[in-house]
């Protein structure tokens, strides 16, 4: 063999050691080889599954280095500079054929049969870039070293190769010719088949002639046996799971006022966090201090609102949650509103100032403290303002200071009390939880702030749980567990619209959603052999391409957009073909 192939292996192999053992992210070999070490999920999770870290390797970003000038320059602004040209290029892929000699150093370095090269010891599998032009379109190749015990005994070759958007069906390769395919690289004598399908649930929306894109997603994934044709719809037999993002804010959500009402309490504890507060367009035309009046007004007419009565405000309220009822199957509001939650109602709509807020709660305070109202509050009520109303039916009134920020902290009680309520009234009162499981959000002894983080994850929990029900119709016992594991999930972790919750789920709830529907992605594999010695050959079709340093002809007439309002859809084919080379 000769001897600068020797030392070319040697010393791309001790490279490669060295960067792995000093968990180095980015490094370069030979000037022009940009070597990194990635979680293999980060670029490879639609085509391989695990996330082992792994080498990836692509051409080096050109360096520009600035003209030499008489005068001084800025260094920061050059690096800056440097640094954005550098960005924009994103990743390059190398020649096949130079793929194909850092693939050779790499085996030749895990084969026990060249002691000329010296072995590393255990490496990381190694990706590498290609460039697309060779006759098979390839864009990666891959090799991963094979273990017989703690012994090397081979490697697998990974090639993958892509093509352009096409909506043409006949051009896609068959399960018949993917078989063959496999078969003839493998010699076996049985194979298997798997497929796999997603489809996007939660599609955007035409109302009015309008397109409303949401940021949430539903995304149904499944997994069957036994494949029989290309792009063929699931069967009821699969295995299912949904992947469910929400986030909050759309129009269109039954859960709508809820978000607003959870946005002004939101700015408010920013607020008194940063100290300057945000406020939100008043909702109300009547000013906060005047709707204050006018809710004492109405206690008073009604015989000074002895303990145990609601009021007709409260009444009010149950007609407007009875109506909302005919429109959504899933309503948060109370017709049990006591005093402190209608001025909370009142208030959230209408101020707009510190002045506003510590104005209404005066007048409040006052007409407690004279005995002109005595409104029915209810038992397990937390706020300030509450235990102050409790106290006034004894005739027993503390001192209430309203200067500072006290009376905005008493608003942020008020609103947090009466949330709270109306959570625990839709999760309880639909059997999806106890008190029990709620106790950490319910807690009222953290501080306000940690108390305001913990309702906002009761919000978005609600969120998703209302795109269960009312979009997915899902049944209780799917929505018991899920509710379950998405308490326990928020037990623990920071708030995260873009988390993905996932559900397993039975095909048959959810196949009315996606029977008539086209996946977005859609793969099938055929495999062979068993553990360390399984081999696959996939192929992959999905409306968006699963390499990202490839530029693509789009075979695609030129009315027509990709995936665009045609109901046609259009997909990226990318093949996945695997080699076991043995070395004993």
């Amino acid at each position: 063999m000769g001897s600068k192939i020797v030392s070319d292996a040697n010393a791309f192999v001790k490279f490669l050691k060295s960067c792995q053992d000093e968990n180095k992210g980015n490094c370069t070999f030979m000037d022009d080889i940009s070597v990194l070490l990635v979680e293999r999920e980060e670029l490879l999770h639609d085509i391989l599954s695990g996330n082992q870290p792994i080498f990836v390797c692509e051409k080096a970003q050109p360096k520009c280095e600035p003209e030499a000038a008489e005068t001084t320059a800025d260094t920061s602004v050059v690096e800056e500079t440097l640094f954005k040209v550098e960005q924009d290029l994103g990743p390059q892929p190398l020649s096949v054929m130079k793929a194909r000699q850092l693939m050779s150093w790499y085996t030749m370095a895990q084969n026990p049969n060249m002691p000329l090269v010296e072995a590393p010891g255990t490496l990381h599998p190694l990706w590498v870039r290609c460039d697309k032009l060779d006759p098979c379109a390839t864009t990666w190749l891959g090799v991963e070293t094979v273990y017989n015990g703690n012994k090397t005994s081979g490697v697998k070759l990974y090639t993958v190769t892509c093509k352009g958007p096409t909506g043409d069906e006949t051009s896609f390769t068959t399960v018949d010719e993917l078989k063959q395919e496999h078969e003839k690289r493998h010699h076996a004598s049985t194979v298997a088949t798997k497929g796999y399908a997603q489809y996007n649930l939660f599609c955007s929306l035409k109302e009015e002639s309008m397109m409303f894109e949401s940021q949430s997603s539903v995304i149904a994934s499944l997994t069957w046996n036994n494949v029989e044709k290309v792009l063929e719809c699931p069967p009821l037999s699969s295995k299912a799971s949904l992947n469910i993002k929400v986030a909050v804010g759309d129009m269109r959500s039954p859960l709508y006022q809820t978000y607003k009402e959870m946005e002004f309490l939101l700015a408010l504890a920013e607020g008194l966090r940063t100290g300057e507060t945000e406020w939100l367009e008043p909702i109300e035309t009547q000013s906060a201090v005047d709707l204050t009046r006018a809710l004492i007004d109405e206690l008073e007419n009604i015989g000074q609102g002895a303990p145990g009565h609601t009021g007709k405000a409260s009444e009010k309220q149950k007609a407007k949650t009875d109506a909302l009822s005919a429109f959504s199957s899933m309503v948060i509001e109370r017709g049990d509103l006591d005093f402190t939650e209608q001025l909370w109602e009142k208030m959230r709509k209408s101020v707009t100032s510190y002045q506003d807020v510590t104005e209404c709660l005066r007048i409040v305070v006052k007409a407690v403290k004279l005995g002109k109202i005595k409104p029915w509050i209810h038992k397990d009520s937390n706020s300030t303002l509450s235990k102050l109303i409790l106290q006034s039916y004894q005739q027993q009134i503390d001192a209430m200071p309203l200067t500072g920020l006290t009376p905005a902290n008493m608003l942020l009680e008020l609103g947090l009390d009466k949330i709270r309520k109306d959570f625990i009234n839709y999760l309880v009162g639909k059997e999806l939880t106890t008190l029990n499981y709620l106790r950490y959000y319910l807690d009222t002894e953290v501080d306000l702030q940690e108390q305001v983080i913990r309702v906002r994850k009761l919000h978005h929990l609600l969120e998703i749980l209302g795109t269960c029900s009312t979009f997915l119709s899902l049944p209780h016992d799917r929505l018991f567990l899920f509710t379950q594991s998405c308490l326990q999930y928020y037990k623990t972790s920071n708030y995260d619209e873009d988390h993905v919750f996932q559900l397993q789920i039975k095909p048959a709830l959810i196949s009315y959603f996606y029977e008539k529907e086209q996946p977005f992605s859609w793969a099938m594999e055929v495999s062979s052999g068993q553990g360390s010695k399984e081999v696959k050959t996939a192929l992959y079709l999905s409306d968006k391409p699963l390499v990202d340093h490839i530029s693509f002809d789009l075979d695609v007439p030129l009315d027509e957009s990709v995936n665009g309002e045609s109901e046609k859809m259009f997909y990226y084919r990318t093949m996945v073909s695997c080699s076991l080379n043995s070395f004993t």
